[in-house]
């Protein structure tokens, strides 16, 4: 078979090759990423809700007035006297009330129960809003490519918090308890701050394309990274000493500051055996942790703030100086709280503060990985 010879002047490249497309990382699987951005947002707004209920909760001695687990049927309140004298009843077999509360009235212990059902039912509703988002968007297949997993770990963590919720309660049920244990409230609380996190991760990321994120990250400060890693860290384990001294009242044991009962170190440090317990049980010792471990966080975010001085990017700067001034005031409103010897409304404050500082602690570190791009004259600014 004869072939033909190629001419040495044919023009070449007739075939039409494939060009990437401007974009085209983002040309598919992109989903309603503003709808799901907006009820995530709902869902972070609930949630930071969520969080100071809970605080008042706590302060107000209400977690115990529910002495059962109930998801369902829990969410029906009361609705006539014999079931209020049922619940009070209920309430009367456990050790709060018989060695801490006896002889308490049925209108005193509906105020009590009120805020535990108000507690519980914000949760459900938090359940409920996730199920509806996460469903909706699902079955309408709106969910950006690579989102589904991400959706679906927010409502796998939310039912997780909700049993933590209920065995932390039924540690109060036990003989001689007078309220919670303590650690069981920290990793109630502490659990609620990651959900929190990982919503305020996913706001601001789903909040840019995945190309912007890629270009962004070229221009992100690993160095800076690392230390807002670590910042993070220290703020959640503030957070947990935080629920430590919430869980036994410790907050009302020594209100002089700087010192503690006159001296650097409190009084009985070390009295209860095992030694251990002291880190769980004594006002003193998980005071002095709580104190301590602010003032190593303060200093170490004041090392954060004056590396990030460096940054070129001004709103990366920003973001840094942000959560600077907010260390600033959550640590003059602990000081306050100390030496006022936690009232609830003081007290409270400074657990929404925790809150505040620890968006901003992540939001700085999210504009470490991914900055913000900016002009030229920003950039000098």
């Amino acid at each position: 078979m004869a072939t033909r010879s190629r001419p040495i002047f044919e023009e070449v490249g007739t075939t039409q090759k494939q060009v990437a497309t401007p974009g085209g990382i983002d040309a598919r699987g992109q989903g309603a990423r503003g709808a799901i951005r907006i009820w995530l947002m709902v869902l972070f707004a609930l949630l930071a809700v969520m969080i100071a209920v809970g605080g008042l909760t706590r302060l107000t001695d209400s977690g115990l007035s529910i002495t059962e687990w109930a998801p369902l049927s829990g969410a029906v309140p009361p609705l006539n006297e014999a079931d209020w004298q049922a619940e009070f009843e209920a309430y009367q077999q456990i050790p709060q009330y018989q060695l801490q509360n006896v002889g308490m009235s049925l209108a005193e212990f509906q105020s009590i129960y009120w805020w535990e059902w108000g507690h519980r039912q914000l949760g459900r509703v938090i359940g409920l809003v996730w199920a509806i988002g996460f469903f909706g968007f699902l079955v309408a297949r709106k969910i950006p490519a690579g989102w589904t997993g991400r959706l679906l770990f927010i409502g796998a963590l939310g039912g997780l918090q909700g049993a933590i919720g209920w065995w932390m309660v039924a540690s109060g049920l036990e003989e001689g308890m007078l309220s919670v244990a303590s650690y069981r409230l920290a990793t109630h609380l502490g659990l609620a701050f990651v959900i929190f996190g990982f919503i305020t991760w996913y706001i601001l990321r789903i909040g840019r394309r995945s190309a912007d994120l890629l270009t962004a990250r070229r221009a992100g400060d690993a160095g800076l990274w690392t230390l807002a890693t670590v910042l993070m860290g220290l703020a959640f384990l503030q957070i947990l000493l935080g629920a430590l001294v919430a869980g036994i009242d410790a907050g009302r044991a020594y209100p002089d500051w700087p010192l503690m009962a006159g001296g650097f170190l409190p009084p009985q440090m070390w009295e209860l055996q095992p030694w251990w317990r002291n880190l769980f049980e004594n006002n003193g010792t998980v005071q002095f942790m709580h104190r301590m471990s602010g003032y190593v966080l303060f200093v170490f975010a004041g090392i954060v703030w004056w590396r990030s001085r460096r940054l070129a990017n001004r709103r990366t700067r920003q973001a840094f100086a942000m959560m600077m001034g907010m260390m600033v005031v959550q640590m003059a409103l602990g000081i306050w709280t100390v030496m006022t010897m936690a009232p609830a409304h003081i007290a409270i404050l400074h657990q929404f503060g925790a809150v505040i500082l620890w968006v901003l602690v992540m939001r700085a570190r999210f504009l470490t990985r991914y900055p913000l791009t900016q002009s030229v004259r920003e950039a000098r600014a």
